[in-house]
């Protein structure tokens, strides 16, 4: 019996096997219990059982194997992974670690981990030899992801020419209240599955509505972490961090991440209620050290020179009223690579994608272009540079609308 094979089965399935196991009062009991009640039955029948999930580390120098199914929340089908095992392994919390478990002894409540079979899907002998992620060196990205998936998707065919991603690129989607940015976190999303099978895609949802984190997991095919608006700023924090540690550590194994967050603007107001108070405030209530650490999140995005990247892009919130807010924007308007400029203008005439053409851009474009397309994309902006906001996403989706593929679209021009 596997334990993650369990955690994808929905509770109907699960009650159907504590039936088949005779184990009472089934129907009643959480998802995280009827796992735990389920593998005692295994092993009374003396199976073997194999469990997998992501090392959180405690200050105690233990850890837990968390699962992501549960956004990475301690459950009681966590498994214990002792501190000789930590050391002997070199692990450190990010690290996915497979292995043979075994049942908790009389004064114990969780399961143990009694066997590493896997770190990271690799061998743990190489895995013990990886580069920490401090010690790799960052290049600007050079490599450029494709977004085109569908020509009807103006989105991602329009960011694809004006704004860029690269591998390993820190991107900034700044974004008015419904101006459409969640949708557009979709599209790239997406994108980034169907055109790059080897890409490890998380995206996570920050103090976000539930429905919104529903809708988001059913239509996006890599791994969505949430911590809802209900949920405590510290909860915020803990799966922020397993989300960063995770994306690291796969990083280490020559593994190119993206994480797409919702939002860091609610990723540093959390950091400011956690933060122990320095006395030093800043306008808007903002703690002058809160903003540390979801500067070291954001700032962790990077191209490797050994292999592997790390791409985040982020959406920030502007005019919300709050002053909080524009200060945190503030804070990291320039530290990325790439901005791209939502405005609810042009949502409010519900022309989507709402971008601010002569706003948006990515540094060092010439990279990540071919020369002929970059020339052609300057020649547009030059074009666009004239026109309003409004007028200039009109223009540009007029033109597109006739055509295939962006390919299609640049050779149009000379016509």
């Amino acid at each position: 019996m596997n334990i993650v094979e369990l955690k994808d089965k929905n509770i109907k399935d699960l009650t159907r096997m504590a039936k088949s196991f005779k184990i009472e009062g089934a129907a009643g009991m959480r998802k995280s219990d009827l796992i735990f009640a389920l593998l005692q039955a295994q092993i009374e029948k003396n199976g073997l059982i194999y469990g997998e999930g992501t090392l959180e580390i405690l200050p105690d120098g233990f850890g837990f194997l968390r699962a992501p199914d549960y956004n990475y929340l301690p459950g009681p089908d966590d498994i214990y992974v002792s501190p000789s095992q930590i050391r002997r392994f070199n692990l450190r919390t990010g690290d996915t670690v497979s292995g043979q478990i075994r049942q908790p002894k009389e004064s114990e409540r969780y399961f143990a981990l009694l066997k590493v079979e896997a770190i990271n899907y690799e061998d743990p002998e190489t895995a013990r030899e990886k580069i920490l992620f401090d010690n790799l060196t960052p290049l600007y990205p050079e490599r450029k992801t494709n977004l085109e998936k569908d020509p009807e998707n103006f989105s991602t065919r329009i960011m694809d020419l004006m704004t860029p991603i690269g591998f390993g690129q820190r991107g900034l989607i700044v974004s008015p209240p419904r101006s459409g940015k969640t949708m557009l976190l979709q599209f790239i999303a997406n994108s980034i599955t169907a055109n790059h099978k080897d890409i490890v895609l998380f995206v996570l949802l920050i103090d976000e509505r539930p429905e919104e984190v529903t809708d988001m997991a059913r239509s996006v095919k890599g791994e969505v972490i949430s911590s809802t608006f209900d949920e405590p700023a510290e909860r915020h924090v803990q799966v922020a961090e397993m989300v960063i540690e995770k994306a690291k550590r796969l990083v280490e194994h020559k593994k190119d991440v993206v994480i797409l967050l919702d939002s860091i603007t609610r990723l540093a107001r959390a950091y400011n209620s956690v933060v122990p108070p320095s006395g030093k405030i800043l306008s808007g209530g903002v703690d002058s050290n809160a903003l540390q650490r979801p500067k070291r999140f954001f700032g962790a995005a990077r191209n490797i020179e050994e292999g592997g990247s790390l791409t985040i892009i982020a959406t920030a919130l502007v005019d919300t009223g709050s002053r909080m807010d524009e200060v945190i924007f503030e804070e990291f308007k320039g530290t990325g690579n790439m901005e791209l400029q939502l405005d609810r203008r042009i949502a409010d005439k519900r022309l989507f994608p709402a971008i601010d053409i002569n706003k948006s851009g990515t540094r060092k474009e010439e990279l990540l272009l071919d020369p002929e397309t970059l020339n052609r994309v300057w020649i547009l902006r030059k074009l666009l540079s004239s026109l309003n906001p409004v007028d200039s996403i009109e223009f540009l989706l007029d033109k597109m609308k006739g055509t295939s593929d962006n390919k299609d679209f640049l050779d149009s021009m000379n016509a």
